[in-house]
């Protein structure tokens, strides 16, 4: 748990630490401990509201912050340029491992069990017929 915060419009563009374009739109977010490349559920802990990203990038470099998102991350989940910043929770999904690998983190099943849940609702299967 801690402080969320978003890019600056200015860094648009700029190379993030893993080679790729910072994308203002994009699930793109900076973390100093995560590893690049991993998929990490993020948690406003003052709205509720969740979104899934992706470590591209290091930072952020302002004490008492864990995350940086896009600005478009950022009011997905409420953090507005008036407030600028959140306390949030950031749960990883998946962390890339050294050997190629990857490590299923502590959102993982979370994650799974919601796009199962969305897939079955957008096929409009009726729940009450799947057998468990």
């Amino acid at each position: 748990m801690g402080k969320a915060s978003f890019y600056a419009n200015k860094f648009a563009g700029r190379t993030m630490a893993d080679g790729a374009p910072m994308d203002p739109h994009g699930d793109n977010a900076a973390s100093k401990t995560l590893p690049l490349g991993t998929t990490a559920k993020v948690t406003n802990l003052e709205t509720g509201k969740s979104a899934v990203v992706t470590i591209h990038d290091r930072g952020p470099y302002v004490p008492g912050r864990i995350v940086d998102l896009s600005p478009d991350t950022a009011r997905e989940i409420g953090i507005s340029h008036r407030k600028g910043v959140a306390l949030v929770v950031v749960a990883p999904i998946a962390v890339p491992q050294p050997d190629g690998g990857v490590k299923l983190g502590a959102a993982a099943h979370e994650a799974l069990a919601t796009t199962v849940t969305k897939a079955i609702r957008d096929a409009s299967i009726d729940t009450r017929t799947v057998q468990r």
